[in-house]
């Protein structure tokens, strides 16, 4: 993790009502703010390991959420 740095503010990707430690996806975003800026991801059980992708990546990866690409990936998943 030491390309990662040390003064990022991690967000939570849980649900308001959640409690506990998760596993949750935590997202940080890096300097800059143009297509390759970074965005860090990590998993709130493993802290330490971090995947490393740019905002253009991310920002294409949110919309794909947003328009129901990936909804198939959850078909038969109950929640709760």
């Amino acid at each position: 993790m030491s390309d990662v740095p040390p003064d990022l503010t991690w967000i939570r990707a849980a649900p308001p009502e959640a409690t506990g430690p998760g596993p949750w996806i935590e997202i940080a975003f890096g300097e800059g703010d143009d297509g390759e800026a970074p965005v860090y991801l990590r998993e709130t059980r493993d802290p330490d390991n971090v995947v490393t992708t740019n905002r253009r990546k991310w920002d294409a990866f949110v919309l794909g959420v947003q328009a129901g690409e990936f909804d198939h990936f959850v078909e038969g998943v109950e929640l709760g």
